[in-house]
């Protein structure tokens, strides 16, 4: 299924979230994992919790957290 805004063929998806160990953790899409959470709905909650951070951060914070992702990923 396409998201908002997207049209044509629906691109290749990852796995958002996974468990390790007993612990869960979400990927962004820069290649960041993050986590611990104890269960799969903190780790959703956490998720949907960053990206409204994002999207509603001024845009210097995003920059900065771009230039700490490629870092990282």
């Amino acid at each position: 299924m396409n998201r908002t805004g997207e049209e044509g063929t629906v691109p290749s998806r990852s796995k958002r979230f996974f468990e390790k160990g007993d612990y869960w953790y979400y990927s962004t899409r820069e290649g960041v994992d993050i986590g611990p959470f104890d269960t799969l709905h903190e780790a959703e909650v956490g998720a949907s919790d960053f990206i409204d951070f994002i999207i509603h951060a001024e845009p210097t914070i995003r920059e900065t957290l771009g230039r700490y992702s490629s870092r990282a990923a």
